[in-house]
């Protein structure tokens, strides 16, 4: 199924032909999304079944049941859940220990309609949509409204649980207020309708209200497709992504259409998650779904904490290319990997790169590769990755007598010919003892510093659909930067153990471990790679 590009930017955002994986299905209708940062799962909401779900990568189990019929689901900066609950009529918040608290039921000395989805501002307050579709049969408890309106609703930060909240907008501007979103920079906020299909973009003031509601986009519905607007997030970029027919479209900031997203089924919810926040989770109808991004989801609060800021999304100040694919820093003991998408590297572990004899030997590579125990920690992760059907990758720099066709541009290259090394067929091209390639193992060719130029190593890649890189090797700040940017700028997610790399000393070893790679990988330990892969 592909995806549809109707602007160029669309594909920056993410590749046209990205798979949506089905992850469970089986249910009633699945909405409310939400990842949480620390302990790396899902929770999503079965509103007719009455059940709050949870997905990890050992599958989805019910957490709660009944579940007050509850739909859309954030925390807040304490990662404290927050619940739209259509059963109840309320916002309310469950502490991590289960104690639960009505933070907004009555508008007015009325009940509310039914609160739908909702979303956390960085200064603590809560904003929510409360349209009528609680009080209809199946999604909540059939039952007259009490109000003679839908709005949406701003609950103030250290506000009293269960003091009402105030009315943001005019009381009849909306049909049935729907999925509602911050841009970035929290100067705005949309508001959908899912009955007039359209998105509505307020300016948020200085004081915390609204002004200056205007129309940001119109006519999400075909007649020919299921698929109204629902769900709606805002990526790092300011990108408006809106359930809509057959899937999920995408708005730039001028409220553009720039590409729709294809899903087998009707879309009610989405929301970003992973590791690395690259992950689009897709509550669709019966099913719960995934597909890789090339962006994350604007910063909200609740992102900085537990897994600490190095896991949250990139800043909206962060270059477009960098976004695109930028693993985080590290997320230390919290790393998570799924072996299938997984693919291990072990670029230039050759004799004359790292050991006593080669020809870099007056270089300091050697007594670096030991200080480092870089072949060993190689060999234990090689070991982890094929006992997890993990590919193991060797790239290996191998050049002619006199390296012919290699341009002598750059000091390396020269070196490289002034030292005859690398040379097809002698002791010095050979992988180091104990790191040889192994049946099933790939091995990739180059002549470069990076694994990609003039390589086979994306088709191996593409072939064996992984787009999370393990690399390891030498040198650290040399052919290991040099394809972790590549492979970052290409929208692969790398992850580099920090004791599987070593160059000519720790001062250089360090230096990129600390800046250049911190910005384009997740830097960890080999046995938190491991660990990760045992699961």
């Amino acid at each position: 199924m592909a995806h549809e590009a109707l602007e160029p930017s669309f594909r920056e955002l993410i590749e046209e032909h990205a798979p949506v994986l089905q992850l469970g299905t089986g249910f009633n209708f699945t909405e409310g999304p939400i990842w949480h940062p620390a302990e790396q799962y899902l929770l999503f909401s079965d509103m007719p079944d009455d059940k709050r779900r949870r997905w990890d990568r050992h599958g989805v189990r019910e957490v709660m049941h009944p579940s007050n019929k509850g739909n859309g689901m954030t925390y807040d900066g304490d990662l404290n859940l927050l619940v739209c609950e259509h059963a109840t009529s309320s916002v309310a918040r469950f502490r991590p220990d289960g104690t639960r608290q009505v933070l907004a039921s009555h508008y007015e000395g009325r009940e509310l309609n039914s609160p739908n989805d909702l979303i956390v501002k960085s200064d603590g307050s809560i904003w929510f949509s409360d349209p009528t579709y609680g009080r209809m049969p199946g999604f909540g408890v059939e039952r007259e409204v009490q109000l003679g309106f839908q709005g949406v609703y701003k609950i103030a930060a250290g506000a009293a649980p269960g003091a009402e909240p105030e009315l943001v907008v005019d009381r009849y501007t909306f049909t049935q207020p729907n999925g509602l979103c911050f841009s970035p920079d929290e100067k705005l906020l949309y508001i959908n309708d899912t009955v007039q299909a359209n998105i509505r973009v307020y300016d948020v003031t200085a004081s915390g209200g609204l002004a200056n509601g205007r129309l940001f986009a119109s006519g999400i519905q075909d007649s020919m497709k299921p698929g109204v607007p629902d769900g709606m997030k805002c990526d790092m970029l300011g990108n408006v992504w809106v359930t809509a027919p057959a899937g999920i479209w995408v708005y730039n900031p001028q409220g553009l259409l720039i590409g729709k997203v294809q899903v087998p089924e009707l879309v009610a919810n989405i929301h970003w998650g992973g590791d690395n926040w690259r992950t689009l989770f897709i509550c669709a109808t019966h099913s719960l779904y995934s597909v890789d991004t090339r962006v994350g989801p604007r910063n909200e609060p609740f992102m900085r904490v537990g897994a600490g800021a190095t896991s949250s999304p990139a800043s909206p100040s962060q270059s477009s290319a960098a976004v695109q694919a930028a693993a985080p820093a590290p997320s230390g003991p919290g790393l998570h990997l799924q072996p299938f998408r997984c693919a291990l590297i072990i670029q230039d572990m050759q004799n004359d790169v790292v050991m006593e004899g080669g020809a870099f030997a007056d270089s300091g590579s050697p007594a670096h590769c030991k200080q480092q125990n870089n072949i060993e920690n190689i060999k234990r992760l090689a070991d982890a990755c094929r006992a997890a059907n993990v590919p193991v990758i060797h790239v290996w720099f191998i050049v002619e007598a006199g390296a012919p066709g290699v341009t002598m541009n750059a000091p390396l290259f020269e070196g490289l010919r002034d030292a005859n090394a690398l040379v097809r067929g002698t002791w010095g091209v050979a992988p180091v003892s104990g790191l040889e390639p192994q049946a099933g193992d790939h091995v990739v060719t180059k002549c470069r510093m990076s694994a990609w130029e003039g390589t086979n190593l994306e088709t191996i890649l593409k072939a064996t659909g992984r787009d999370t890189i393990i690399e390891t090797g030498a040198w650290t700040n040399m052919s290991i930067e040099h394809t972790a940017r590549t492979g970052a700028d290409k929208g692969y997610h790398m992850v580099i153990p920090e004791d599987g790399c070593s160059t000519m000393n720790a001062e250089w070893h360090n230096a990129s471990i600390n800046f250049a790679l911190q910005n384009v990988s997740k830097v960890v330990k080999t046995d938190e790679v491991i660990a990760a892969l045992r699961g």
